[in-house]
């Protein structure tokens, strides 16, 4: 029966309506690409080094657009797994006809590779070849298999209270109400469970309100 439950409601999500004004399937701001040489070179020896579990050929570039917090069009990029592509490409379609406001979506790169000078910034990234801050365990991110939105309003904080990054302390009480917050009634949080990725703010001990992986 939870199988059941769990089916359901994605079939009822994947229906949500796509908003009025989305941008055409073949709009020159969305885009999926295999990673050129010139990206690959911006991404050696920060996101992707020597080890890396995932072979540059299943990693993909994606162009696309998006309305930043003072509601003006941008172009962004991410760099994902192949098998979740296209799917980040039809959130953020979404996302970007409905004006969700995105503060910024670069390559971690353009940051050199540090998730927290990325996320103080706020900006919104995918694949980085790392470890779980404070483990040895690889990252979703080392596998191309997870995105961080708007990390500054939607921090990691840990079971004993730690917040990433710092700079995001006022944030991380979920109780208040402020701008930009991901929660279960946000449309950012619909669209991603709907094609099957987990928010990391469901998780049990620590919270990462950021986060979805698949």
């Amino acid at each position: 029966m939870p199988f059941l439950r769990i089916f359901l409601l994605s079939l009822f999500l994947l229906a949500l309506p796509v908003p009025a004004g989305a941008p055409p399937r073949d709009d020159a701001g969305f885009a999926v690409e295999a990673v050129s040489d010139a990206v690959f070179a911006r991404m050696w020896g920060k996101s992707y080094r020597k080890g890396c579990p995932v072979a540059r050929k299943d990693l993909r570039y994606l162009r696309l657009r998006y309305v930043d917090f003072d509601g003006r069009v941008r172009s962004g990029e991410l760099i994902c797994h192949k098998a979740i592509a296209a799917d980040l490409l039809a959130i953020f379609r979404r996302l970007y006809a409905a004006r969700y406001p995105i503060a910024s979506v670069r390559l971690i790169d353009d940051y050199g590779a540090d998730d927290h000078r990325s996320m103080a910034a706020n900006n919104t990234s995918c694949f980085c070849y790392r470890p779980v801050a404070g483990s040895s365990k690889l990252s979703r991110h080392a596998y191309g298999r997870a995105v961080d939105i708007n990390p500054l309003y939607n921090p990691h904080v840990t079971r004993r209270g730690r917040v990433n990054p710092p700079e995001a302390r006022p944030y991380a009480d979920r109780t208040r109400r402020f701008a930009h917050k991901i929660s279960h009634d946000d449309l950012c949080y619909r669209l991603f469970r709907a094609y099957g990725f987990r928010w990391g703010g469901d998780w049990r001990s620590s919270k990462d309100y950021q986060h979805f992986e698949r």
